[in-house]
């Protein structure tokens, strides 16, 4: 028998095609566990873990109400369904608008009850704020929450924790309308569009700027070949 020896370098190219190849099929075998790595590692989640062009609006409720009806026609007419985070103050108050965005098929996330900064909190705070509102919103709709949005964006890792305890994903934002500052629709829309990605959460609350601004932004995204979703639906992937 005759044995042939590789070159010392051939044989450490070959090592490394053979272990990148035996990667990647783990990658693929295990890319929905991944997933799941993923929207449970218990960090906050700014952007969604997909490689289609889904894009996730979410918006923010605790002011704003006479805007809200419109922006549930427009979404209508568009067939489409996002994620309204709501504060349990403002459920309280408006229960049968809540109900109506219930019914209509869009999801809801929990906002907190009192729209105070979480970072400010201590545990059990931060575990009231949200549980309150859980219980209020299931009240009224039927639905467990599952998604916590952090009034301000402002979170800490006692936040994290309480959200965690009770079976949360906290949920940020990659795209910020800046809505609130209310700097005009043209400023709304070009933050929207000016550079989307595969993933993205668009950040948005019920004003008039974002009433005019969403049919121009919906048409542009759905013309530059993005569906635009829920929250849950973006960040899984589906």
């Amino acid at each position: 028998m005759k044995i042939i020896f590789l070159p010392y370098k051939k044989s450490i190219l070959i090592n490394i095609i053979v272990i990148g190849v035996i990667l990647a099929a783990l990658i693929l075998l295990n890319a929905e566990d991944a997933k799941t790595v993923f929207v449970n590692s218990g960090e906050p989640i700014y952007k969604g873990y997909t490689d289609k062009p889904v894009i996730g609006f979410e918006c923010n409720v605790v002011w704003g109400t006479e805007y809200v009806p419109q922006m549930l026609k427009i979404f209508s007419d568009e067939d489409i369904k996002i994620t309204f985070f709501i504060g349990g103050e403002w459920a309280e108050d408006n229960p049968e608008l809540l109900k109506q965005i219930a019914d209509e098929g869009h999801e809801i996330g929990n906002h907190g009850y009192s729209h105070k900064h979480h970072s400010k909190l201590d545990l059990n705070e931060n575990i009231k704020e949200i549980q309150k509102t859980e219980d209020i919103i299931k009240s009224i709709t039927g639905l467990k929450t599952t998604l916590f949005a952090p009034p301000y964006g402002d979170y800490s890792k006692t936040t994290l924790q309480a959200a965690n305890s009770l079976g949360y994903k906290t949920i940020m934002w990659s795209i910020d309308t800046i809505d609130w500052r209310r700097d005009g629709v043209d400023k709304i829309i070009g933050r929207v569009i000016k550079n989307p990605q595969k993933g993205d959460l668009v950040l948005m609350h019920p004003t008039a700027d974002t009433v005019t601004a969403l049919p121009y932004i919906i048409n542009k995204l759905k013309n530059m070949g993005f569906e635009i979703t829920t929250v849950s639906n973006t960040i899984i992937g589906e």
